[in-house]
């Protein structure tokens, strides 16, 4: 079988993952990423053996800053199969009429409407939807979380409400734009987007979300409160989510106690770039009243939409189905389940 050819659009914090993902795929090869600027990132890209694509108004910086330049981006769009947009939000739409004209398939990511693509794609909830699709989306970060969580749970027990709270990291680690800053900030617009932004995939799902923004660049970390459609007990919500994919248990009581011990956990595991893709939940902090479950998870804003990218690609090219692509992006993840 001819590996599928995939182009980053996009080499940032999500980009960047996403291409390195890309290349330890045995079905997938990776023809190159697009820069906008000849930063290190686009260098230190080159320096790893990927061919680096810009804009065509921009192809002077490289050859200025000595950065190898394999063409335009929309050379790159007339060389692959399928693209990963990982380029900034409410840009899609300029991105989609091109790969539309080229007729390839493109993936956006979450900071787009799912009004772009109409489809939104969750690995866990509706990997069917998208395949053989033009065009999908893979939802955010915040959402994949909530996804990974309230599926199996809804599938289980049949939820009847979900009330959550997120408390928003303020900014990304490396990003000086945005943060840090000294202070909580609610988010006073409500509900906030991510219950939509679940129901895109859920839309049978009473959800209503607020947020809060925080002093910490690290991760999100969401509390839960589900009314479940029967009574059970904290031991069989347990098995649920211990079953869940891409799900982590941990136990504060092990010394994980908060989000930078999470972080410091990813590093201990050998992760590239310390990610943390599985959603962790403290274990000691599920509890289920009668019908009521309660539990706190954190969801590393960086990383967790990263595998959900590539087993998006097999779904839109029809590779393999749901639980294989899911089994295979987890091995070469490292990730245990």
């Amino acid at each position: 079988m001819v590996n599928i050819k995939v182009g980053v659009n996009g080499y940032g914090t999500i980009g960047k993952r996403v291409a390195a993902a890309v290349r330890k795929q045995s079905d997938m090869d990776l023809i190159g990423i697009t820069k906008a600027h000849p930063t290190y990132e686009a260098r230190m890209a080159a320096q790893q053996g990927m061919a680096v694509y810009a804009p065509a108004e921009n192809i002077q910086l490289f050859t200025d800053a000595g950065v190898p330049i394999a063409g335009t981006v929309d050379d790159l769009i007339k060389s692959v199969d399928i693209m990963v947009d990982c380029t900034p939000g409410n840009v899609g739409q300029y991105y989609k009429d091109k790969y539309q004209a080229a007729g390839i398939k493109a993936i956006f990511q979450g900071g787009e409407e799912h009004s772009l693509t109409g489809i939104s794609f969750n690995s866990t909830a509706n990997y069917r939807e998208s395949w053989g699709a033009q065009f999908s989306r893979v939802v955010s970060c915040n959402t994949t979380g909530l996804l990974r969580t309230l599926y199996p749970l809804d599938k289980a027990f049949k939820i009847e409400a979900a009330y959550v709270t997120i408390i928003r990291r303020a900014a990304d680690p490396e990003d000086s734009k945005t943060g840090p800053i000294n202070g909580l900030e609610p988010s006073v617009k409500l509900p906030t987007h991510h219950g939509p932004d679940v129901q895109s995939i859920m839309p049978w799902l009473n959800i209503t979300t607020m947020a809060v923004k925080a002093s910490t660049t690290l991760m999100h970390v969401q509390t839960v409160v589900a009314k479940l459609g029967k009574e059970t007990t904290t031991e069989e919500a347990l098995t649920v989510l211990k079953e869940a994919p891409r799900v982590r248990l941990v136990n504060s009581k092990d010394g994980i106690g908060s989000t930078n011990q999470i972080m410091e956990l990813a590093r201990e595991l050998g992760r590239d770039r310390s990610d943390m893709y599985e959603i962790v939940i403290w274990q000691d902090g599920v509890k289920v009243v009668g019908d009521t479950i309660y539990y706190y998870q954190a969801v590393h804003q960086e990383s967790d939409v990263v595998p959900e990218s590539i087993d998006c690609i097999r779904s839109m090219c029809k590779l393999m189905d749901g639980p294989a692509s899911v089994s295979q992006t987890n091995k070469t993840f490292g990730i245990d389940h």
